[in-house]
């Protein structure tokens, strides 16, 4: 079971905003750089809520895709799932930087039970949750710095 090498690039690669909101929430000085030099969206708990809720939409669009590999019954059921991240980010991010941050990790620990049905049901690759598993434990652990600390 090998992931492909650029599905394991381009996913780890996909961490980056997430560790950048980490740091920037663990070194204030990073931050006060980052504010100053390309704006508040882009440092804190703010980049990782911002592009939290576009990679749960994204990975709702995967799912769509995988969904397209079942048949009958299981298909619907695919299909209904996989909307699941996109609503759960455009519903359940508001209410403040700690209340989204908790609801985004809510969001992409869900996810990773859907990606283990998609999985389980041989809509996903054989090496899917190998993959899935590390990035979703690095995206909770950024989040929680953002939650914690920020």
């Amino acid at each position: 079971m090998i992931i492909p090498r650029p599905a394991l690039v381009l996913g780890f690669a996909g961490l980056i905003p997430f560790f950048w909101g980490a740091v920037t929430v663990l070194v204030p000085d990073l931050a006060f750089w980052t504010v100053k030099t390309i704006g508040p969206r882009f440092s804190g708990p703010y980049v990782m809520l911002f592009y939290g809720a576009i990679i749960l939409s994204f990975m709702s669009g995967v799912l769509w895709g995988f969904a397209t590999r079942l048949d009958g019954a299981q298909a619907g059921a695919g299909y209904t799932l996989s909307v699941i991240p996109a609503l759960w980010a455009f519903f359940m991010t508001g209410g403040g930087p700690a209340g989204a941050g908790v609801s985004l990790m809510a969001g992409f620990a869900g996810l990773l039970v859907l990606d283990w049905f998609f999985w389980r049901n041989g809509a996903a690759p054989i090496w899917w949750l190998a993959l899935r598993l590390p990035l979703t434990l690095a995206v909770l652990a950024c989040l929680a710095i953002g939650v914690i600390f920020a």
